[in-house]
This record gives structure tokens, C-alpha cells and sequence, in this order.
């Protein structure tokens, strides 16, 4: 076969014991109608440890997951179940839970992990599209929860192709769910988190006076992976600590060198023209009720969290400077989820947004829980995300490969003529 992909079974997984029926209400956050859109990603399992070689024999990964992905099903039973378009559309979307199952496709790939470089450079040897599963027939794949494909290489590793609809989880109660399927895989007689729905959780704000936003333009984006070392990193954060005598994350320095090596490759005429800075943060420790409430919680729960600088600043300072620009949008973020929360953003939805080749959104898959998923093989040597859109200018925080350190910056945020100078400046920061 070469470096092919062959499908040798598809079908639904349906929860393996009797779930509830009837339909659910999403949430304010979960109806937002660009969340309904799918989520890729490759978990990679290069490793057979954790089992014995007797059972590695009898028990392949695609048998095990399938069976841990019944019963997961059973604690997450809307995932089993049909998105449905309400009286206005999208908008009003509901889940069904019909209890049909989760789409989920068995393969084989005749060659080695290792023939594919172990698909730590990209593009891959082989088809992204072919470690993914393919489409249920008959069916819209917007009104699948989730949809998984699990590919069995000649060496014995893995990879778990993950389809996702956004608008039933965000990456935190995604992660968790993932973790779940784990949890039953390795035997355990339930997850080690329980999952909750409590959709009424997330604040309702009556609604606001945003106009609908104007059809995005649709880009030619270039992909461009790069790794930033534990040294720069820390270099860096040193550098702010002496600077202001604060502490700042890895991730603030990760997207303050990406957001300002792009602001600088674009070379805007106008060093008074705006750029923006867009990621989403967390805000379970932030809902009204008391947060303890939100343990096990899987629906999204985030607040756009947006950075506005005119471009000759972020271009011309330090990395520190454009890590307190950062700073400053995060300590905003308990005042603006209350305002939003409390309905007082009139002017406009901070949901809806806004993409412009100027803006960048950044997406930090650090700490989502997916890089501790163990299926009882051990923990993936790394997962790869394709949360990318043609309209969207994103940069995805990851890692690379183990054993490697630091930090795996993915993006899709540039058009062809402003590469080059894109690659250079990222390049920079390792100098």
C-alpha cells in the first residue's frame, strides 16, 4: 500500500447503556453562529508502552477507543446526538439526543510512523485528510457532534483523527471529554471528571444592538510552523520581570513575539494604522454562580479577549512593551465578561468578530488536556490542531514533539507576499 490509507470499517458508536432523550438548550455563547463550524485535529501515539506485548496482540487501539467511546457516551450522551436548526436558523440551534452515536472510522496505514517523519513537518508525507475521518453518509456534518478515526500504523503507533463541532464544546471541555474516553480505555469504571451540561450556567444577556458583520473576506493564508526555545522564552520573561518587576506566561511571550513579527512583516504604510490581537481566555472562574458549580462543565465557556495598538508601537518596541499591552487586556477580562454578563455592552457583541487581514487571532492549545489523553498506550507525542479558517488570521499555541521543549507556534496568518519577511522575523526571536 505504500503510504496509503485504507478504511477497513465505519460506523456509528452509539452510548453503550440507555441514555436520556429529548433536546437540549445550548447556551448564549454555544448559539453564537460562527462556533458552528468543525474542529480538526491528529493526535499522534507513537509509542506502544503501557500494555503488554500479549495484549498489544489482542487488543488493537481502534477495538480499545471504540469500546472506551461507547461508554465515554454514556456520561457525554449529547455527544451522540443531532444539532437541529431552530425557528431562526443556526442561531437557535438545539441538540437532539437521539442516542444514534458518534461517527467513528477504523484504518490502516501501510507504512511506519517513522516513514512519515513521525508528521512533525508539514505538509505531511501523507494527506492530513486521510488520518481524519471521513464523511457519514446521508448525513450534514455540521449536525454531528463528533466524528473520530483511529489509524493503526506497521510499527504499532497511532493516530486518533478528531472531528469536532465547536458549538457543543470548547477545547477545554473537549480536552476533558477526550480524557474521559481515556479514563475508560485504561479500565477505570468511570472519568475521573464528571461531565455536567448546566447550559444555564453561562450568562444570557438580553440581546445586543450589533449589526450582523459583513461577509469576511476569504485569504489566501500560507501555513508556517515554528518552534520557539525554552531559552528565548525565558529570556524573555526575564527580560519583563527586570523590566516591571512582574511575572508573565509562556504564552504571553509566545504570542506577543508572533503578534509583533507579523505586525512588522505586513510593513503598513500608516504606522498610526490600528492591528489587533484576538485569543480567547477561560471564564469558568467567572460565572455569577459559584464556580465550584462549573466542575466537569464541557460547553464553551471563553471571552474574546482583544488587543488594539497603532502598528509603529507594536513594531517598535520590545518584547516587553508588547507583553504589557497583553497583560493589560487580561487584567481587563474579570470587568468586560461582568459587563457583557450584566448586558451592558450595547454598542456591540463582543462575540462577533470582526476579521480583517490586520487582526490576528491566537488559539493556545497548551493546556486544553489533550497532551495527557491515555489511551493505555501512554500520553501522544504531540497533537496537531487544524483550527484554521480562510477568513481567519490565526496563530495556534502548541508544542512540539516530544521530547522536545518549548513552545510550537502553528499559523496561517499570512498571504504569500508577506511570508518571507514573516519567516524572518520569527526567526529573530531565536537569535
Amino acid at each position: 500500500m505504500g503510504f496509503a490509507v485504507q478504511r477497513t470499517s465505519r460506523s456509528y458508536v452509539s452510548p453503550s447503556a440507555v441514555t436520556p432523550c429529548g433536546t437540549l438548550e445550548l447556551s448564549v455563547v454555544d448559539r453564537v453562529v460562527g462556533l458552528r463550524h468543525l474542529v480538526r485535529s491528529l493526535h499522534v501515539f507513537a509509542s506502544t508502552a503501557g500494555r503488554s506485548g500479549e495484549e498489544r496482540q489482542q487488543m488493537s487501539p481502534a477495538h480499545v477507543i471504540r469500546e472506551a467511546l461507547g461508554k465515554a457516551l454514556v456520561d457525554y450522551y449529547p455527544l451522540a446526538g443531532r444539532f437541529v436548526d431552530g425557528p431562526e436558523g443556526p442561531a437557535s440551534a438545539y441538540v437532539e439526543c437521539t442516542g444514534e452515536g458518534a461517527w467513528f472510522v477504523e484504518a490502516v496505514a501501510g507504512c511506519s510512523l517513522e516513514d512519515l517523519g513521525h508528521l512533525d513537518q508539514y505538509p505531511f508525507a501523507i494527506p492530513e485528510g486521510d488520518l481524519l475521518p471521513d464523511a457519514a453518509p446521508g448525513v450534514e456534518p455540521l449536525d454531528l457532534p463528533l466524528m473520530m478515526q483511529v489509524t493503526e500504523f506497521t510499527c504499532g503507533s497511532f493516530v486518533v483523527g478528531v472531528i469536532s463541532c465547536h458549538a457543543i464544546a470548547d477545547g477545554l471541555g473537549a480536552g476533558q471529554f477526550i480524557n474521559a474516553v481515556g479514563d475508560y480505555a485504561r479500565g477505570l469504571p468511570k472519568p475521573r471528571v464528571s461531565p455536567i451540561w448546566a447550559r444555564d450556567l453561562v450568562p444570557s444577556p438580553p440581546k445586543l444592538s450589533s449589526a450582523p458583520p459583513p461577509f469576511p473576506r476569504m485569504f489566501q493564508f500560507r501555513h508556517f510552523t515554528v518552534d520557539l526555545s525554552f531559552d528565548s522564552i525565558n529570556k524573555a520573561k526575564s527580560q519583563f520581570f527586570e523590566s516591571t518587576g512582574q511575572r508573565c506566561s509562556s504564552f504571553d511571550v509566545a504570542i506577543a513575539k508572533t503578534w509583533q513579527a507579523r505586525t512588522r512583516a505586513l510593513r503598513l504604510a500608516d504606522s498610526s494604522a490600528r492591528v489587533t490581537l484576538c485569543f480567547f481566555a477561560n471564564t469558568r472562574h467567572l460565572l455569577p454562580k459559584d464556580s465550584a458549580g462549573a466542575a466537569g462543565f464541557y460547553g464553551n465557556c471563553f471571552y474574546p479577549v482583544t488587543v488594539s495598538a497603532e502598528s509603529g508601537a507594536v513594531e517598535s518596541a520590545d518584547t516587553a512593551g508588547v507583553v504589557a499591552m497583553i497583560r493589560e487586556a487580561k487584567a481587563r477580562l474579570p470587568a468586560e465578561f461582568a459587563r457583557w454578563a450584566a448586558g451592558e455592552l450595547v454598542e456591540e457583541d463582543p462575540y462577533e468578530l470582526s476579521f480583517t487581514y490586520e487582526s490576528l487571532f491566537v488559539s493556545d492549545w497548551t493546556r486544553l488536556g489533550f497532551v495527557e489523553a491515555d489511551y493505555g498506550w501512554g500520553t501522544p507525542s504531540q497533537v496537531i490542531p487544524f483550527a484554521y479558517h480562510p477568513c481567519m488570521p490565526i496563530a495556534v499555541i502548541g508544542a512540539p514533539p516530544t521530547p522536545r521543549t518549548g513552545a510550537r507556534i502553528m499559523t496561517r496568518c499570512v498571504e504569500e507576499e508577506h511570508l518571507p519577511a514573516f519567516t524572518e522575523e520569527m526567526k529573530v526571536f531565536e537569535k
